[in-house]
């Protein structure tokens, strides 16, 4: 019997230390101002990765969350991300490898200590693609709504305890808009060409530094580059390889525009993300063709990577 105790008590602790060892392995040990690409893959399941999404932590706390794409509710958890922490979740756009995880992060509303606000933002509608504000009605309206139950998300009812400040930023404006701004934040965003999908970059701005999240674009906005100067971290999808078709060109840059982008912007650290399976195939080809263009430090993300603003101030 005491054999079986001990026994017991072994494997308990060793459940315990396993989960502590496999939390310190996917989160992030620095978060004073760190970009933590949560997912890296793209829309197709041969990349074995989850789809699009970053968290920025800010001073410890996991402050903006961009994108919720398959697998981002999971990887949120895995980061030891906290919803109640969370200033704004900004959509880049609404292919579903980008938002397709939305309702169920926001569902955690109901297991939160006490009311909490957040904003959320996103492009305008166009084409066959709903606004934010539309797609966030379409998912919550009480009447109708996909996720009618969860109609409280709105003003914080019916068991919820988020309360969610929804906004609209148009993709078509020649200069950045302001998306969020407190004591120490400032985000804006500008519509980049994402074939016909209305789609937005993000910038984040604090007293640490600088980042800017670019979505999928093919780069023939030449204000995405006045837009992402002086950014410590760029993030830029490396989507398709340079022999992809003309369709695929003209919703992604090839390696080849992605380094010539980055060039221009000349960011301190640039980060790539949205592989798929081709892609993963030939990274380090596209790599090496990003590589002649800019030639500051690069770093090919994987899901749960983490980029503290330090990297910016440290040398090759």
């Amino acid at each position: 019997m005491k054999m079986r105790f001990n026994k017991v008590v072994l494997l308990s602790f060793s459940l315990v230390f396993s989960a502590s060892a496999l939390a310190d392995g996917l989160q992030c040990k620095n978060k004073d101002f760190t970009l933590q690409t949560l997912g890296t893959g793209g829309p197709i399941t041969d990349d074995q990765r989850a789809s699009s999404g970053e968290v920025i932590w800010l001073n410890g706390k996991s402050a903006i969350l961009i994108d919720a794409g398959g697998g981002i509710f999971l990887r949120f958890g895995q980061s030891g991300a906290r919803l109640e922490n969370l200033k704004l979740i900004g959509i880049t756009h609404f292919h579903t490898d980008h938002v397709s995880d939305l309702a169920a992060i926001l569902k955690g509303g109901y297991f939160l200590q006490k009311k909490e606000v957040i904003d959320l933002a996103g492009p305008t509608g166009g084409g066959a693609f709903p606004s934010m504000t539309q797609y966030f009605h379409d998912l919550f309206k009480k009447e109708g709504g996909a996720y009618s139950y969860l109609n409280g998300l709105y003003n914080a009812t019916d068991g919820l305890q988020l309360e969610s400040h929804v906004k609209d930023i148009d993709y078509t404006a020649k200069e950045p808009q302001l998306v969020y701004q407190d004591t120490e934040t400032k985000v804006t965003a500008l519509g980049i060409p994402h074939g016909d999908v209305p789609c937005l970059a993000f910038r984040i701005e604090t007293a640490k530094g600088t980042m800017v999240i670019s979505a999928d674009q093919n780069g023939s906005n030449n204000a995405f580059v006045n837009f992402a100067k002086g950014a410590d971290i760029l993030v830029m999808p490396l989507a398709i390889d340079e022999e992809a078709d003309t369709a695929s060109k003209f919703i992604h840059a090839d390696p080849d525009v992605v380094g010539k982008v980055a060039a221009e912007i000349n960011p301190k650290v640039l980060v790539l993300n949205h592989f798929m399976g081709k892609g993963l195939r030939l990274k380090d080809q596209s790599v090496d063709i990003v590589k002649q263009y800019y030639h500051g430090k690069v770093y090919s993300s994987r899901d749960l990577s983490c980029f503290p603003i330090s990297l910016a101030n440290e040398k090759e």
